[in-house]
């Protein structure tokens, strides 16, 4: 959400500023429709202010015996009192209309993010690890995936399209992945373990940016709760509404939690395979921190599921995405693409965002600096440390045998009890 107060005193740097993510100004209709709406409130105010004046007035005039007055006095007061209701109602409707207005418009870039269009501008910062070489023609994870317990058949035949049914090795695997990522961010990277609700209420998913501009992606059940897309909702509303001592700053969550998503704007995208799920498992990372360690807090998250890659001995380069493929809520966003043999090409496997205090301003998420009386916005940031199926996805393609058999990481070994997962 953006403050309408630093729109009016800079109209052209947010405007510019806008344009940077392909959006046309919006600086003179958001200022148009606040500037009503606060000369509602003055004649609100006004209305009030006389309204009491008057009726002190009328208490002086009766002590006077001036009926006259009173009377006059009287019908002023009723007049303001019948008129007033309707006035609070077409400010309350052009707040409303404003507040909907901002909550449509995404984050404004940060300064260092590059321009441009689609995923095709995005910045490639480095490059770790070199693709590995086979003596044998390599398979995508799908071709490999149903010998090791990738049960795509049976998860269709159970829910539909996009749904996997995972046993067997692939399912001690894929455990054996959400355990170590989880160890990891806490034993290493410093963070705290939650286990958070996947079911929230629809002010979570606004506070965060998912709402309303993308229901369709999301699952609603019948008692008006939504499913999450990512832990993300839920760690972050943990700071909703409230302030926060500088001291307690940063504060690092983490958790590894179911993630639905409808994938409304997907059709026709991964229909093979296990890249792109309506239910999948993620660990999450979100900090909560102040303005000035808002970049190092980014640079750290990155590094963590960095590291986590690094470990499993998977080939991967970061990239900064440009202006137009980052998230709605992000003001930088570094994704962590994993090289997938059998696809012959990099994937996205984590995506750690920084938010400023965009998220921050909608859940009303503050804190007081050491020694002053007045409150300033969080910054919140997120990161996936990693996506659980797109990891088990590198490890097969990245680890794959000749013989269909997969090679498990070392750091995986004692979680999966073997070294190779064989092909039944």
């Amino acid at each position: 959400m953006h403050d309408i107060r630093l729109i009016r005193d800079d109209p052209a740097a947010f405007d510019a500023a806008l344009a940077r993510r392909g959006f046309e100004p919006r600086s003179a209709a958001l200022a148009a429709l606040d500037e009503r709406r606060r000369a509602l409130l003055t004649e609100i105010q006004a209305g009030q202010a006389r309204r009491n004046e008057a009726s002190k007035a009328i208490g002086a005039a009766k002590a006077q015996r001036d009926e006259a007055t009173a009377a006059t006095l009287m019908a002023e007061v009723a007049a303001l009192k019948e008129r007033m209701p309707a006035i609070e109602a077409q400010e309350a409707a052009l707040g409303a209309e404003l507040t909907d207005a901002l909550a449509g418009i995404p984050n404004l870039p940060l300064a260092d993010v590059p321009e441009g269009a689609d995923e095709d501008d995005n910045l490639v910062e480095k490059t770790v690890g070199d693709p590995p070489a086979f003596g044998f023609a390599v398979r995508e994870h799908d071709a490999i995936g149903p010998a090791i317990g990738l049960d795509f058949e049976t998860g269709v035949k159970l829910a539909g399209a996009r749904f996997t049914l995972v046993r067997g090795a692939a399912a001690k695997l894929h455990r054996a992945l959400g355990q170590y990522m989880l160890d990891t961010l806490t034993g290493i990277h410093g963070y705290e373990e939650m286990v958070p609700p996947v079911l929230v209420r629809g002010d979570a998913l606004f506070g965060t940016g998912q709402l309303p501009k993308f229901a369709d992606d999301l699952f609603r059940t019948t008692d008006d709760r939504w499913l999450i897309p990512t832990a993300e909702v839920s760690l972050t509303n943990i700071v909703a509404g409230q302030i926060l001592p500088e001291r307690e700053l940063p504060l690092r969550f983490t958790a590894l939690t179911m993630c639905f998503r409808a994938e409304a704007g997907a059709a026709g995208r991964d229909t093979r395979g296990f890249i792109r799920q309506h239910q999948f498992e993620k660990a999450e990372m979100v900090s909560i921190t102040t303005p000035d360690q808002s970049d190092a807090e980014h640079e750290r998250m990155t590094q963590a599921a960095e590291d986590i890659l690094n470990r499993l001995g998977l080939p991967f380069r970061r990239m900064k995405l440009c202006t137009g493929d980052m998230g709605f809520s992000a003001a930088r966003t570094y994704d962590l693409e994993v090289w997938l043999p059998g696809q012959d090409r990099y994937r996205e496997i984590s995506s750690c965002s920084t938010c400023t205090d965009f998220q921050a301003r909608r859940m009303n998420a503050r804190f007081r600096p050491e020694g002053e009386k007045a409150t300033r916005f969080v910054h919140t940031l997120n990161g996936s440390g990693l996506a659980v199926g797109r990891t088990l996805v590198a490890v097969v393609e990245n680890h794959q045998q000749a013989d269909g058999s997969v090679v498990v990481p070392d750091v995986l070994r004692r979680y999966v009890g073997a070294e190779v997962l064989t092909p039944a």
